[in-house]
Parts: structure tokens; sequence; C-alpha cells
């Protein structure tokens, strides 16, 4: 077993995530038809041996809290596991986080501590990083990867020279370069300890490691780069979140569910590609419990999902216990837990094709669809929608009537 202490940051709120968030925590989202987000990091955790793990839950922590046991259950009950929570009301930040919870830091015996992102979608060995640090001599190491340049300006914008960070710049307006900070730290106990307090006391500090503690750190520390070279995704938005679920689809994937290396989850039922029912069903991982009448195409679909005759589902993601209707066509949505679509419905749109561009159409949990509605439909603009959205109303291309 390794001897680090694993501290995983899943109290986030997820506020850009929107009405998928509104009421769950981000890190239990689920991912892939059958497991949740914070499986690749818990996952990552067991294949890489190590032994001591807490989780940090804040929003939602209940929920959180109910997941993680049983997942741990399924899993590895022998495993280190603790879940921990704020003293009091809520953590200020990532860094907040962690020195609310100082006492199990410091009562770890070894001098090595991970900091890692639950809402991540990736496969790492903790163990190379970990060899790494401690052959560096690090006070603080930092996993980055390459992103695409138009997406470096959300990530922590990190500038080396060899190994050694020299500058870390938390979501610049401009960056200078596409070599981001991961969300994935390993830091010497005792340095950690003291700039969390330092930290602790200046009043008008964000509390949060990108913002805050890294770039301190830098000018003051021994922090180098730990390059990654595998599947990485930060699951910042609802379209961050289609794409790495889109993503599992293509040829020649990157990121695989099963093999080696496999994503555990709570059941580990793993999603078929192939499906003999009565309906049609090309490149999509349909989960079992399904009864698929219509047809579905390149499209993630979690359990007890039922698609009735002459419906379509295209380029979604479906989650458990929805229904569509006779004759609906879903495309390029995300239906959360519990949708029901009646009959005759359109919901969603295929964006500007010669552009290459692309809207989701995201549906809150429990919505209801009246049957004859049509949303999103050729329209740039697509609304997040909840229950209360359907109430009395008449939804027709994305224009919400009065009540009647």
């Amino acid at each position: 077993m390794e001897s680090a202490l694993a501290m995983i940051l899943a109290g986030g709120h997820g506020r850009r995530m929107g009405i998928l968030c509104q009421h769950r925590a981000k890190p239990i989202l689920p991912f892939a038809g059958y497991s949740r987000v914070i499986d690749c990091t818990l996952s990552n955790c067991l294949h890489s041996q190590v032994k001591d793990i807490a989780v940090v839950a804040d929003y939602q922590r209940s929920a959180v809290a109910a997941y993680l046991q049983s997942w741990f259950l399924k899993n590895d009950a022998s495993r280190n596991f603790s879940i921990l929570e704020p003293r009091d009301g809520s953590y200020l930040g990532t860094a907040d986080a962690v020195y609310q919870n100082l006492e199990s830091v410091e009562s770890h015996d070894d001098d090595t501590i991970m900091v890692l992102a639950g809402d991540h979608i990736y496969k790492m060995d903790y163990r190379k990083m970990l060899a790494f640090h401690r052959q560096m001599g690090a006070d603080a190491t930092v996993g980055v990867v390459r992103v695409p340049a138009e997406e470096a300006h959300r990530f922590g914008l990190v500038t080396v020279d060899g190994q050694a960070i020299v500058d870390f710049v938390e979501k610049p307006a401009i960056p200078q370069s596409n070599l981001v900070s991961m969300g994935i730290y390993v830091f010497n106990k005792q340095v950690l300890m003291k700039r969390l307090i330092e930290d602790a006391a200046l009043q008008h500090s964000p509390h949060d490691f990108g913002h805050a503690i890294l770039p301190a750190m830098v000018n003051r520390d021994k922090v180098y780069a730990y390059d990654f070279d595998g599947y990485w995704r930060d699951i910042g938005n609802p379209e961050a979140y289609y794409d790495a679920n889109m993503e599992l689809l293509l040829p020649g994937l990157q990121f695989s569910l099963d093999g080696s290396w496999p994503i555990l989850a709570e059941t580990n039922c793993l999603p078929q590609r192939s499906n003999f029912q009565q309906g049609s069903i090309r490149n999509s991982l349909v989960s079992p419990g399904c009864v698929i009448k219509g047809e579905v195409e390149n499209s993630i679909i979690s359990g007890n999902v039922w698609v009735e005759e002459k419906a379509e589902v295209r380029n979604s993601i479906v989650m458990m216990n929805s229904f569509i209707g006779y004759h609906s066509v879903v495309d390029h949505c995300i239906l959360d837990e519990c949708v029901d679509i009646g009959k005759f419905c359109y919901l969603g749109l295929c964006g500007d094709a010669s552009s290459g561009k692309r809207n989701v159409t995201v549906v809150g949990k429990g919505v209801e669809v009246p049957p004859f509605t049509a949303i999103g439909c050729n329209c740039r603009v697509v609304p997040n929608m909840g229950p209360d959205d359907f109430k009395d109303q008449v939804v027709l291309s994305n224009s919400v009537l009065s009540p009647r």
C-alpha cells in the first residue's frame, strides 16, 4: 500500500453545471451510464494502492456520504476511508477545506499529502507522481497537462523552467501557453500545513489552492511540474460533461471504462454497445434494464430507460428512469433522471453543421414534458429546464407562452 494520505475535494456546488447540480454535488453526477464522476478519482486511488483516503464533502454532503459509503462497501471495505465535513458552515475555498481538517493531515504518519479533485475524468497511477515528488525533494508537485489553446483560460496556467514551476496564474484572461494545472497536487506535509495556516490568517485571501496557495509557494518553495500525457477532462460545465460522455463513443477512444484499470462504480454493471431488443441501437452505450423499442444512436443510456416505438434518441445522454414517448425525438440533449417526454415531442437541435458548432439542451430531473412540445428547435440559445418550467405552460421553439 502507498503511504500517502489522499484528500479528495468533493465539496463544490458546481454552479456552472446549472440545473444538473441544482440539487446534486458535481462529484456524484452520473457518468457513462453506470458510474459517477468521482468514481474515476476513487478508482485511481484503489488501483494505485493508496491506503488512506479522505473525501472532503460540503454541498449535499449527506448524499455524497451515502454514495461513498456504498461505493467503498462494494469495492474495498478494508481501505482506510473517512468523510470530512466543515466544522461550521461551509468551506471558504479549496485550501480552507483542507485547512479545516488539519487534524487529519497532522495525524497521518507519512510526510506526503495528495490533494485530488473529485470532478475530473482520467486514469492515473498516483504511485508514479508520488515517486517523482520524492525524487525531486519537492515541497509541492503539480500535475500538468496540455490543453487546446482556446481552453487554457479555464485553468491554472503553469510556466516551467525545466521541471521547476516558476509561475502559476489561475485562469488568466490572456493565457501565454497551454500548459495547465490538473488540480492534482502532492505536498510535503509540514510545508503544506505551514502555508495553510499562513493563508488562513489573511483576511482577503480566497483561501484557494489555485488562486492563493500555489502562486505563493512558487515564490518561496520547491514546486515542480509532473507531466501527464494521458486522457484528462475537467467536468466544468454541461458542454464539457456532454463531450466527456460522447468521447466514449468515438472510434479508437483514448479513455476506456474497463480493461486493466477499470472505472469502478457502485454497481459495476457496464453498459453494452449492442443489444438484442425490438428497436435499433447504433454506436451507443445502453445500461441494463432498458427497453428500446425506437431508435438510439450515438448516445449514452443509463439503466431503466424506456424508448417508445418510433421514438428517436440521437447524440444524447439519458439518465436513469427516464421515458421517451411515442414518435418523439431527443437530439443533442442531456436528460436528467426521471424525465418523462410525452408523445410527438422534439427536444434539442443539431446546431450549425457547416461550422461544427452544436448546442446542448439540458432537461432537469423529474421534468414532465407535455405531448406535442418542441424545445430548442433551430434556436441559438437553449434553456436549462427544471420541473417548474412546465407547470401550466406551453413551450414552443424556445419561447415560453403565458399560462393559460
